[in-house]
């Protein structure tokens, strides 16, 4: 993956059924207070997606660090593995400056 509007199409082409929630991305989502379907609806459908860094391959996929926008103060990092399926590895609530995190990076 190369761009973020590759990154976006690429996400479009699944479906909800097509994800996978690891149990350590479950337990993440339920102490941080995240709610499960919406991150399966943003990674579906990723208007919120602003920024993302590839991780290199896990076991044949590849790996991706993306982020989702919310508010200026606001997002959520979400770590997946795409292949034919898309995994959730973990879900972080991010409460700070997004832009200012992603510049750093």
């Amino acid at each position: 993956m190369k761009t973020l509007s590759e990154l976006r199409e690429k996400l479009r082409i699944y479906n909800k059924r097509d994800i996978v929630v690891t149990y350590h991305a479950n337990i993440q989502a339920y102490v941080r207070e995240i709610d499960i379907e919406e991150v399966k609806e943003n990674i579906v459908c990723p208007d919120k997606l602003v920024y993302f860094e590839a991780q290199g391959y896990y076991k044949g996929n590849e790996k991706l660090n993306c982020y989702f926008a919310y508010e200026k103060n606001m997002f959520h990092r979400y770590v997946l593995t795409l292949n034919a399926k898309i995994i959730i590895v973990t879900i972080i609530k991010i409460n700070r400056d997004w832009q200012r995190a992603i510049e750093r990076k």
